[in-house]
């Protein structure tokens, strides 16, 4: 049956294999599961060739409905609701940047880096980026408030076609772009996971470390858990969101559904697929207490509205909120992805505790971030 789950030999072995693992010897937890929920957004203004009049159109729908939406959630540390805008930097325009680091800058998420290209060098791709960089810290993106500033993002491959993992080079083109990323700033990578795409690693479920090998295309299927005590290998750490196998969501009635943390019009953030986030326990080894959900959605279409900001995202983060924020079992924590990594580099060194107070660990927030702890 499952081999009729297109590219499910490439991932479902290490799917089985982790819950074998899970069942045969489960983590060993102590005190409350700390919840860390990030939303990453593949932000595309242009997308299916927009005009520039409905490119404006999807800038003000956030900026005048996402405040809204954000302040009537709370998470454990009284924090409302955090969105990063992996913005996509070949549809760079100023004024679309100027108005999401406003809302940057009253607290509600950060901006990050996406990109397309297909057919492209290495020496290509380090231009994309030097030339995104330059672009975006001009309204405080990308850029930190270190004492001097650093260049510092997460990343997004378009197409989910990182280090040239999809068929041919259309959607990439780059065999080592690992490397070439962490040159340029990049502190970790979220495009994972992918299926049923080829793109998809072996690895799932996962936070580890990556390396180019070789030129090989992807290099990335597999690698080396981040873990507590443990070191730095490789060129890249990648960050995955969930994936499973759903059920309760049947394809002809007959084959489970794939769970990949996508939030759409056909696939809100209901409590079935909430509780199937959590269940995948993706965590650093040895501190199975902090739980890193990263779900994405593509916030510029029309139809994926009402999920995203209307009544039923107000459901998806009540149900968060009620479920896994209770204060004895489960505390729950929004986030953005740059926080996320380093609550997981705090991990990583072994720190324990309340994650909240590692949100800035490494790297600083971003000049265009909200300056308090907490708004209100």
């Amino acid at each position: 049956m499952f081999h009729l789950i297109r590219n499910s030999h490439i991932w479902l072995p290490s799917l089985i294999g982790r819950k074998m693992k899970a069942i045969v010897n489960p983590p060993r937890r102590s005190g409350p599961i700390h919840i860390l929920f990030c939303m990453a957004d593949h932000f595309e203004p242009k997308w299916n060739n927009a005009s520039p009049d409905t490119e404006k159109e999807r800038i003000k729908r956030w900026v005048e409905m996402y405040p809204m939406l954000a302040s009537a959630q709370r998470d454990s540390n009284g924090r409302p609701t955090q969105h990063t805008w992996f913005y996509a930097a070949e549809e760079y325009r100023p004024n679309h940047l100027e108005k999401l680091s406003e809302l940057c800058k009253q607290g509600f998420g950060e901006i990050e880096l996406h990109i397309h290209h297909g057919n492209d060098t290495p020496e290509g791709f380090r231009q994309k980026l030097e030339q995104a960089k330059a672009d975006f810290s001009r309204h405080g993106a990308l850029i930190t408030q270190h004492n001097p500033p650093q260049y510092a993002f997460g990343f997004i491959h378009g197409n989910w076609a990182l280090n040239n993992s999809r068929n041919g080079n259309h959607y990439c083109g780059v065999n080592n772009e690992l490397k070439i990323l962490k040159d340029a700033g990049c502190y970790a990578d979220f495009t994972l996971p992918s299926a049923p795409h080829e793109s998809q690693t072996f690895k799932v479920n996962s936070i580890y470390y990556a390396r180019d090998i070789n030129g090989m295309r992807k290099s990335h299927n597999k690698g080396i858990d981040v873990k507590v005590r443990g070191k730095e290998i490789g060129d890249l750490m990648l960050i995955q969101g969930p994936l499973a196998l759903n059920w309760k969501r049947r394809k002809y009635s007959v084959l489970p559904g794939i769970e990949s943390g996508c939030i759409q019009c056909s696939s809100p953030g209901t409590p079935d697929r909430i509780d199937l986030w959590v269940q995948q326990h993706i965590h650093v080894q040895g501190h199975p207490e902090w739980i890193f959900i990263k779900v994405y959605c593509h916030g510029t279409q029309e139809d994926d509205i009402d999920v995203l900001l209307g009544e039923k995202a107000h459901k998806m983060s009540s149900y968060l909120e009620e479920k896994y924020n209770d204060g004895e079992q489960y505390k729950l924590h929004y986030v953005t992805a740059r926080e996320m990594y380093n609550i997981i580099k705090a991990a990583e060194a072994g720190n324990s505790g309340n994650p909240f107070q590692f949100k800035d660990y490494l790297i600083k927030p971003y000049q265009n971030s909200w300056g308090g702890d907490v708004r209100i």
